[in-house]
């Protein structure tokens, strides 16, 4: 039995100790989810909190260190198991598991845990296998879903797999974190996770980072700006960013506001479609696809924009918005999921209903044709981010998530199976209104 199970007053400002699962961490960063779980780490370390993280270990990063304040131990890959010989997402996710879980092991052989936190479905069975040996309290963090990335159905037997994991672990969870009120509707409509077991604690970010110096805003415009205004975006590059439809939005745009410029930056695998658009539109002059910026580009370059638009289809948070309000951007974002938690309209910024090229077009001209009113904006936006969402706050609260699930928690929860996935098609509603459509092709 954990030491801690029959402990009714616990105090989160005290020191927890929190053994942290996620398949990435720095120097392994794929999206922001390494990012998110790094600087929560060193936040809670920070405020006393005593934090180990297991992870996926990559060629010249040590097996264990102690760096920022935090414990890392790093999953050795096995050497029949890697390189596996199929590219599947699911068979890897397994193998890694296993490893995931032995390095565990290892953690609690050598140290003592009051509670353990897992990141996202690639670490179910790890968490789910320690909840059961050690007899911890299990808190998840679900950052997105299978069925949201993909508009609300499920389209092959890997998503619906996806699926049936992420509903397995939010039930078996004592606690779970969410990072909106959009993604807790999500969970608790899409699981059956009661709502009482939902927290909702969002992401944060360091805006002093995202704070460019006046000299490197100035050499950003310079480099990419024409004669008229600025317009970004930063993101991955697929359906669901929604960055076709600034694509189409730009020859309106650039009609109203001569020497328009469109800055794209990022990467993924729905680039070549949207070069592709650009070209059959006559934009290749106003719009730049710039590849992937690192965060020592890209404050620069989101503080050099006359708005910064996130036109997302689905977005549970929205951190870009975030770090281009606290860069200093003006924020013209789609009315979606947790974005429309973030902006405020007129207040923090413009927003806009997803999918509306010409609602895009809108909203952004309103941010370009009234200077006055996007600096405005812009700095509420900044003062905003600066008071809700720094990390020493974020850490205060998920230390208090650890507290309630802690005092809950008496004994593991009888083994909970994901709800059978029916053969035949089925709709279930989801938040904003599409439809889940499960076993069979959308309509």
């Amino acid at each position: 039995m954990s030491p801690n199970a029959d402990v009714i007053d616990i105090n989160p400002a005290r020191s927890q100790r929190v053994l942290m699962l996620s398949w990435e961490y720095p120097p392994v960063l794929v999206g922001g989810l390494g990012r998110h779980v790094h600087a929560l780490s060193v936040a809670l370390a920070a405020a006393g909190h005593q934090v180990t993280v297991v992870t996926r270990h990559t060629d010249g990063a040590p097996l264990e260190e102690y760096v920022d304040g935090v414990r890392v131990i790093r999953a050795a890959e096995d050497p029949v198991a890697f390189p596996l010989a199929t590219n599947s997402l699911l068979a890897w996710t397994m193998a890694f598991n296993h490893t995931l879980t032995r390095a565990a092991l290892h953690a609690t052989s050598t140290g003592q845990y009051d509670v353990i936190h897992a990141h996202d479905w690639l670490v179910a069975h790890t968490a789910i296998t320690l909840r059961d040996h050690l007899r911890l309290p299990l808190v998840t963090t679900i950052h997105a879903t299978e069925a949201g990335r993909h508009q609300g159905w499920l389209p092959e037997d890997m998503n619906r797999t996806i699926h049936g994991v992420e509903h397995w672990l939010s039930n078996a969870s004592n606690r779970v974190i969410a990072c909106s009120g959009y993604m807790r509707e999500q969970v608790t409509r899409l699981f059956g996770t009661p709502g009482h077991r939902v927290d909702v604690v969002p992401n944060g970010v360091d805006d002093r980072a995202w704070r460019a110096r006046p000299r490197a805003v100035a050499s950003a415009r310079a480099r990419f700006a024409g004669d008229g205004p600025l317009v970004g975006y930063a993101g991955r590059l697929v359906y669901e960013k929604g960055v076709q439809h600034l694509v189409d939005a730009v020859p309106k745009l650039r009609a109203r506001h001569p020497g328009l410029r469109v800055l794209i930056a990022g990467d993924g695998p729905y680039r070549g479609e949207l070069e592709d658009r650009t070209h059959q539109l006559g934009l290749a002059g106003t719009v730049r696809f710039t590849g992937f910026l690192d965060n020592t580009q890209l404050p620069a370059v989101l503080g050099a924009t006359d708005a910064t638009v996130v036109p997302s289809l689905y977005e549970p948070f929205g951190m870009v918005a975030l770090e281009a309000a606290a860069a200093g951007a003006p924020l013209a974002v789609a009315r979606t999921g947790g974005l429309a938690e973030i902006v405020e309209p007129g207040v923090t910024g413009v927003t806009f209903p997803h999918s509306d090229p010409s609602a895009l077009a809108g909203a952004v001209g309103q941010l370009l044709g009234d200077e006055v009113f996007a600096r405005r904006v812009a700095r509420q936006a900044r003062s905003m981010v600066g008071r809700r969402y720094a990390w020493a706050t974020i850490a205060d609260r998920t230390a208090d998530t650890y507290a309630a699930a802690r005092r809950e928690h008496t004994a593991p929860q009888p083994r909970r199976v994901a709800a059978e996935l029916p053969t035949r098609r089925q709709t279930i509603a989801i938040p904003d209104g599409n439809l889940l459509a499960v076993g069979g092709a959308a309509s």
